[in-house]
Parts: C-alpha cells; sequence; structure tokens
C-alpha cells in the first residue's frame, strides 16, 4: 500500500506564505484561534512522518530550535512539529541534524518521496517546502494539498508566492472548514491539467 503523501501550507488571502522582515504580522498573521490550534495540535498528534526541504528545515530549526529550551516559539503543535519523525530532504545540507528524529536524504526530491511513499507505515506530510511540494506535485507524488487561508492581503510584505512556477492543475475539493469563524482550510485533491 502507497502512503499518503499531503502538502500542508498557510497562505494569505493574495496567495502568499510569508512576509518580509519587514512585515510585523507575527505568527500565523496574528490571526490564530483557540478551535484553530485545537485541531492542528491534533492533526499533528496523529501517527506521520514529516517531510521537509533544506530551507524549510533550516527555518524550523532556527525559529523552533533543536529542543523546548532554545525555542523562540514554544507550543505544542511546534513542540509536536520538532518530535515528529522527519525527513529532511537535501543536496545541500550535511549530517549530522541537530533535530530530534530526523533523517537526512540527500538526491531529487522526487525520487526520495516516490520511495518514502512506497515504504513508509505512516503517511507523509510536508510543512511549507514550497519548491519542493511544486515539484512533487508535477510529478504527481502530491494526494491532497491542505490550504490554510488566513483573513490577510500582504500585497506590501508577501514573500514566497505558493503556486508561483507551479505547473497548472485542477483541484478536487475533497472537504472544507471554518475556524474561529475567520480561517479557511480547504483539502484539494490536484490532477496535472492536461
Amino acid at each position: 500500500m502507497t502512503a499518503t503523501y499531503t502538502f500542508d501550507v498557510f497562505s494569505t488571502v493574495d496567495g502568499y506564505a510569508s512576509y518580509t522582515s519587514s512585515g510585523d504580522w507575527g505568527g500565523y498573521w496574528g490571526k490564530q484561534g483557540p478551535e484553530f490550534l485545537d485541531y492542528r495540535l491534533a492533526q499533528y498528534n496523529q501517527d506521520q512522518r514529516l517531510v521537509l526541504g533544506a530551507n524549510t528545515f533550516r527555518q524550523f530549526v532556527q525559529l523552533l530550535g533543536p529542543d523546548a529550551e532554545q525555542s523562540l516559539v514554544d507550543d505544542p503543535i511546534n513542540t509536536r512539529m520538532r518530535t515528529m519523525p522527519t525527513t529532511v530532504v537535501s543536496t545541500t545540507l550535511h549530517g549530522p541534524l541537530d533535530w530530534p528524529d530526523a533523517t537526512l536524504v540527500s538526491g531529487d526530491a522526487v525520487e526520495v518521496v516516490a520511495r518514502l511513499k512506497q515504504e513508509s507505515p505512516v503517511p507523509l506530510r510536508s510543512h511549507g517546502s514550497m519548491s519542493m511540494n511544486r515539484a512533487l506535485m508535477a510529478a504527481g507524488l502530491v494526494d491532497r494539498v491542505q490550504l490554510t487561508i488566513f483573513p490577510v492581503l500582504t500585497g506590501q510584505t508577501g514573500d514566497e508566492p505558493i503556486f508561483h512556477g507551479a505547473a497548472d492543475f485542477d483541484l478536487e475539493l475533497i472537504e472544507s472548514r471554518t475556524f474561529d469563524g475567520h480561517i479557511q482550510e480547504l483539502s484539494y485533491r490536484p490532477t496535472r491539467h492536461a
């Protein structure tokens, strides 16, 4: 049986995954609420393997730190992400990684994830890692795009457009939720547009 792969990404309404250092939004663009945070913690508490590209991994280490004492962000969701079994796909990083339960795999992300999907006994989830996940979508390896949209526009400070340069896809909506009256989560099954 093949493990499912979810590309999990946070977005502004105008399609940005993050903001420049000149933006003063704060985590979750300052729009998180208790319903959303409880849901995310329950979702990440499920057995699964995190798959990250090198850039996102570097950001995680910088922000979350290798342990709770060194973290700039101390909350249950980030603590869980830090302790999940994690595969880091990179051609630039060298081990050992200063991260609990992380495995560094050098090589092409498409080949690595294709193999992981065949071998993993648990679902695979990637949070962020835009360029890696765009390549995995193009290769047909992403089973689910989980797009969480926060109610902000970052036309001046938006950085890293999520789907910039991606191939064309048809998206089948398979699930939708609203949290705290203003955060939208849309889950799609992507199919390459012919």
